[in-house]
């Protein structure tokens, strides 16, 4: 079993921090059971994964869009109750007519 280095890799991924991540991304792919691209030789899944992008086995923009989707979080926003969105034009009439009490409006005929 030849060592693998990160210098192996970085000749690759230039950006240690990329190489982390993708690396990463692909030991919990091999975890998840994707299949492997080259044997095992008993390493664990991040040391396999190092060997696999040491010998561009795998495909980097895969990994990369499989980094970047488990790394989004999708937020689901309910929809707001039928109470709330009555309340809401109640609310602005009562101000508006709150506002205008007391406000005289200037006809036409008083400024001749």
């Amino acid at each position: 079993m030849a060592r693998v280095t990160v210098e192996d890799c970085v000749e690759k991924i230039p950006n240690r921090f990329e190489l982390v991540m993708l690396a990463a991304q692909r030991a919990r792919n091999i975890s998840a059971g994707a299949e492997l691209t080259i044997d095992r030789d008993n390493d664990k899944n991040p040391v396999v994964a190092l060997r696999e992008i040491a010998e561009q086995t795998v495909d980097y923009d895969d990994l990369r869009n499989g980094m970047v989707s488990g790394l989004q979080r999708h937020v689901e926003v309910d929809e707001p109750e039928e109470a709330e969105d009555d309340f809401g034009p109640k609310l602005m009439a009562e101000a508006i007519e709150d506002a205008s009490v007391g406000v005289t409006i200037p006809s036409a005929d008083e400024d001749e």
